[in-house]
């Protein structure tokens, strides 16, 4: 392989691995509080409707009990807003007139377009 091929190839990877700043993070957690709280939509847990108000003190309890294990705003998404640990069955998102989707699919891509807005960090 080829040197500069080789060195290009290296640095594209350990850019891949940089984590996000702490501020950044909590930021995008920050931002997707607020969204889940605002939204109109409805936050199905274990089949049981909520609103965006009620289902973001659940995520806020569950962000508490597991910080120590986020170092980054996907694993927030993974473990306090994607599926209850109890049942293990996933949280699902009810807007009008729109299919209904995994919480964390919608979480994910509120995310995606808030960093493109932002230009906070770097998605592979």
């Amino acid at each position: 392989m080829n040197t500069k091929i080789a060195v290009i190839l290296f640095i594209v990877i350990c850019l891949q691995s940089f984590p996000v700043s702490s501020n950044d993070m909590n930021n995008e957690i920050g931002h997707l509080l607020n969204y889940v709280e605002e939204t109109s939509c409805k936050y199905e847990r274990n089949g049981t409707m909520h609103s965006g108000k009620n289902a973001v003190k659940h995520i806020q309890n569950k962000y508490n009990y597991f910080k120590n294990d986020i170092d980054n705003t996907e694993k927030f998404i993974e473990l306090s807003a994607t599926k209850s640990t109890m049942s293990g069955k996933y949280y699902m998102i009810h807007c009008n007139g729109k299919p209904i989707i995994k919480s964390q699919e919608w979480l994910l891509h509120e995310l995606r377009s808030y960093r493109l807005k932002n230009s906070t960090t770097y998605e592979p």
